[in-house]
């Protein structure tokens, strides 16, 4: 999984960004197809440490490392992906008791 590093401007640049740029998209993908994207990419990482983890078992790789290193990556992606999720639906039920 690959991490952009963050770009920071003034507030006056990215209010003028965003009136330019479609509501339901940003740099051509919408945020649905983005959340898709990074789940998809969690995935991948989970089969690929099982399937290394398979290899190890039946010897078609020697160096345990690399199932380590795998297995860490799908663990800290899974991990990542669920502290999102708990901090969306903590968004979600605050603004839920807000009144309105």
């Amino acid at each position: 999984m690959r991490v952009d590093p963050i770009s920071l401007s003034p507030a006056g640049a990215a209010r003028a960004a965003a009136k330019a740029a479609p509501d339901s998209a940003v740099g051509g993908k919408g945020f649905g197809q983005l959340l898709n994207d990074a789940l998809g990419e969690v995935n991948n990482l989970q089969l690929n440490a099982e399937q290394a983890s398979l290899n190890l078992t039946t010897g078609k790789i020697q160096d345990v490392s690399e199932v380590v290193i795998a297995t860490e990556k799908a663990t800290v992606a899974l991990q990542l992906t669920m502290q999102v999720r708990n901090k969306v639906v903590e968004a979600y039920q605050e603004m839920m008791r807000m009144q309105v």
